[in-house]
């Protein structure tokens, strides 16, 4: 078959599937999985050559792995230490151990069953993220516990992922090439640390500057795939090289700007890779071992829930959020699906035993919405109080600044001062360089690009202050955030009267027009200087600017119309005249007063 029809089948089969599964709370994963079975063998066998796209789509996944190291930034880890490595390695540890042990009594050989027991102890981050979400928990107690989990379970990936293949023991060697192959191994991380860390944001700030952006997408793209390539090269995980590349970026200027640019790539991939697990999916043994598979499918869910139960008692959660907590991460995880794989092509798994495993992890998926759907039927208390302890991640940074020149440093430093958390982005790389010489940390990024957005945080922000010197830019920003971050206040900096009314067609209420009121202060101080007492400037100054600011609000709206404009503006000028006559004569003694 022609690879442009095999292209039409796989999106075609997603584009249905997908939105589908999403309609009906059962998550976007499972979508994926639905697709591949639909199209694959046990389905419509319109693609048969399953292993050539799983192997291609595997790249999703280590996309999926290099913007997780991006977003583990080592402060925001450190912060949350205590939940992640407390609370989620208890998981993971008790977790695994539970279901390797249960497959060994089954049968399975160690190292298999200690491969599956891993695999299964991780738990969907897309898939429950997205539930919790959906329901407004993410922020209570339980909800900040599963978040807490989830990243550990992401981090753990990484050496389990390396570490699976070690079990299936391997050819034989001297002490010379144990010796050969460390010193290579470790030659080629420390090429890739000082590369990332010094080099490539070098690199980066060129292409920026130059202002092509498919460029800049290009090199993000040659990063992951060239360092993963090189991780390869020298017997480690691919997945391990792009983990590697997002940690060292994590800290960079550009690490929204990438994320922005690859998460598109990322998704797709990592899509197809879910098409094809779920194309290489045994449903034959749904039928053939249907009491078997539903027995494990009960046992996993059952034990992870258990767990997760028992260790939420012993962090203090109350009953409701326990079994939620329990509920939301039960299910098997899509890393499963990686673990299994390597597994099997590293002799350390039968590919009968992964096939009931990766139809298990499957079902499982489908089962978490349905026990959400439960729990709340026969839930009559009312959901949990969000705590005041809101997760770092959503408190860190509640304001995003877009445009970091002499305006938005002002406010920058107003926040900083008192220690409030912001997200700076610049379009102009010599102008994040020359702030990063004062100790000041900006990211590359377009303020305009809703996935630049999306990844500075725009959906948890409360403020945005909008401060970019392009009025265009300015107000496509404005029109974005109306339409796509209603929750945003939007605060602008407008250049002048016209892009002020430019900013309020987009819905902007708090306009501050960037001349006006250093004009006020320039003229109260005039003031002063030719006579006039610090009371009576600073009296006049604010019957100025509380009449323009009535103005302009009632010219908007026609300010368009020119003719008028003009003659509204005559109109203005005259009743400010007749304003400050008004106040002059109330400020003169009466005759009571002169007399006395």
């Amino acid at each position: 078959m022609p690879l442009i029809a095999e292209a039409v089948i796989f999106l075609g089969a997603a584009v249905v599937a997908v939105p589908l599964s999403k309609r009906l709370g059962l998550g976007s994963v499972l979508g994926y999985l639905l697709a591949g079975a639909a199209i694959g063998p046990w389905g419509l066998s319109l693609i048969y050559d399953v292993e050539s796209i799983l192997h291609f789509g595997e790249f999703g996944v280590v996309l999926l792995l290099f913007l997780i190291g991006l977003e583990l930034q080592p402060e925001r880890l450190w912060t949350m230490r205590r939940p992640v490595f407390g609370l989620g390695g208890a998981q993971v540890a008790v977790s695994a151990a539970i279901l390797a042990a249960v497959c060994y009594g089954l049968g399975v050989p160690w190292p298999g069953a200690v491969a599956i027991g891993v695999a299964l102890s991780l738990s969907s981050t897309a898939f429950a993220l997205q539930i919790m979400a959906e329901k407004g928990h993410l922020t209570t107690r339980y909800g900040r516990a599963a978040f807490s989990v989830l990243l550990f379970q992401d981090i753990a990936a990484i050496p389990i992922i390396a570490l699976v293949p070690l079990l299936g023991g391997g050819k034989e060697m001297t002490g010379t090439d144990i010796w050969v192959d460390g010193l290579t191994i470790a030659g080629v991380i420390a090429a890739v640390i000082v590369v990332g860390r010094y080099l490539l944001r070098f690199v980066l700030g060129n292409i920026a500057e130059t202002g092509l952006r498919e460029i800049f997408t290009a090199c993000g793209l040659l990063t992951v795939v060239g360092t993963a390539l090189l991780m390869q090269s020298v017997g480690l995980s691919m997945a391990l090289g792009a983990f590697l590349a997002g940690v060292l970026l994590a800290d960079s200027e550009y690490r929204h700007a990438l994320e922005a640019d690859i998460e598109p790539f990322k998704g797709l991939l990592l899509g197809l890779f879910f098409i094809a697990v779920g194309m290489s999916v045994n449903f034959g043994l749904l039928i053939t071992e249907f009491l078997i598979v539903i027995g494990c499918v009960v046992g996993l869910v059952a034990v992870k829930a258990a767990v997760l139960w028992g260790l939420g008692y012993v962090n203090g959660l109350n009953g409701l959020a326990r079994r939620n907590l329990a509920i939301a991460i039960s299910q098997g995880g899509e890393f499963a699906f990686v673990i299994l794989g390597i597994a099997v092509g590293a002799d350390v798994l039968e590919r009968q035993n992964a096939e009931m495993a990766i139809l298990v992890v499957t079902l499982s998926m489908a089962v978490t919405p349905l026990l959400y759907l439960i729990s709340d039927r026969f839930n009559a208390q009312p959901q949990p109080d969000i705590p005041d302890d809101a997760m770092p991640g959503e408190v860190e940074h509640p304001v995003i600044i877009a445009g970091f020149g002499r305006f938005g440093q002002i406010i920058g430093r107003i926040l900083r001062a008192k220690r409030i958390g912001f997200t700076a982005l610049e379009l102009d790389p010599n102008q994040i360089n020359f702030v990063a010489k004062y100790g000041n940390k900006i990211y590359y990024g377009d303020s305009t690009r809703y996935d630049v957005l999306l990844a500075a945080g725009a959906s948890d922000a409360k403020v945005l202050l909008l401060a970019v010197d392009d009025p265009d830019q300015s107000v496509r920003t404005a029109e974005l955030v109306r339409e796509r971050f209603p929750n945003l206040t939007v605060i602008a900096r407008a250049k002048d009267r016209q892009h002020a009314y430019r900013l309020m067609e987009q819905g902007v209420t708090h306009v501050i027009r960037e001349t006006f009121h250093s004009g006020i202060e320039a003229g109260r101080i005039t003031l002063e200087n030719i006579g006039f007492s610090g009371k009576d400037a600073r009296h006049i100054a604010e019957l100025f600017r509380d009449h323009d600011e009535r103005r302009l609000k009632h010219q908007f709206g026609h300010h368009k119309d020119e003719q008028a404009f003009q003659e509204e503006a005559r109109a203005w000028a005259e009743e400010l005249e007749d304003i400050f006559a008004q106040d002059a004569l109330d400020d003169q003694p009466d005759d009571g007063e002169k007399k006395g």
